[in-house]
């Protein structure tokens, strides 16, 4: 079941940053795992993704979506 959330960081070099759910909860993001094979994404941008349980038992966010514009989630801002 897709969910939605803000990216709140991301590390380019690393390849890696976290998502905050509508409920204020953390995720893990890996780069292939933006469904469009970008391999990057900005801060702030909101996403849909598919919740799922990583190798070291960390939920990290899978088939990561960035939403259009008009995609405003409420109650979930960006961070600065």
């Amino acid at each position: 079941m897709s969910e939605k959330g803000v990216v709140e960081s991301f590390d380019a070099h690393w390849g890696a940053g976290w998502i905050r759910d509508e409920r204020q909860r953390r995720l893990y993001l890996h780069c292939v795992m933006i469904a469009d094979g970008s391999r990057h994404i900005d801060p702030g941008t909101r996403v849909t993704f598919v919740r799922s349980s990583g190798l070291l038992g960390v939920d990290e966010a899978r088939e990561v979506r960035p939403l259009a514009a008009s995609g405003a989630i409420e109650g979930v801002t960006s961070l600065p």
